[in-house]
C-alpha cells in the first residue's frame, strides 16, 4: 500500500482537525506500521492506579484511524463501524503507551486495522484491538 501521509503530515492533521487532542497523541512512525504514543498522566488512571480501558481504546482508535489515513490521505469523515479490544495485562501507570498499528485490508468503502498496545519499554502487549472503518465516497 502506498503511503499518502507521513508522520509529520499525520501529526499536522491531528492538530488541525482535532485540536481537542492536540499534544495528547504523537505519531512516531508512518510506514508499513504506524506507531503512535500517548503520555499517561493522572487523568488516564482509574481507581487502583491502572490505565483505564477507555484510554487504551482511544489510543487504538486514533492509531488505526491514522494508519488508514496514511494510506488514503486526509479523509476526516472516515468513521469507526466496528471495534473489538482485548485487555491482556495491566499497563504501567507512568510513562507512555505505544500503539503499533497495521492496515490489514483497504477497500473502497471499508478498511480494517489491527493494533497492539505496549507500555513503553515492555516486550509484551497490554491490549490488542481490531477495528473496521467506513470510508466515505470521494
Amino acid at each position: 500500500m502506498q503511503l499518502k501521509m507521513d508522520a509529520a503530515a499525520l501529526n499536522a492533521f491531528l492538530r488541525a482537525e482535532f485540536p481537542q487532542v492536540a499534544g495528547m497523541f504523537a505519531v512516531l512512525e508512518a510506514g508499513a506500521e504506524v506507531v503512535i504514543r500517548l503520555r499517561i498522566d493522572e487523568s488516564h488512571l482509574r481507581p487502583g492506579g491502572t490505565v483505564s480501558g477507555p484510554t487504551m481504546f482511544a489510543l487504538a482508535d486514533v492509531g488505526i484511524y491514522l494508519a488508514i489515513l496514511s494510506r488514503i490521505g486526509p479523509v476526516a469523515l472516515s468513521v469507526t463501524t466496528n471495534a473489538t479490544i482485548d485487555f491482556l495485562r495491566k499497563p504501567l501507570a507512568g510513562g507512555y503507551l505505544v500503539a503499533r498499528v497495521r492496515v490489514l485490508k483497504l477497500g473502497r468503502s471499508l478498511a480494517v486495522g489491527d493494533c497492539l498496545i505496549y507500555s513503553e519499554g515492555e516486550a509484551d502487549p497490554v491490549a490488542r484491538a481490531s477495528m473496521t472503518y467506513s470510508i466515505p465516497p470521494r
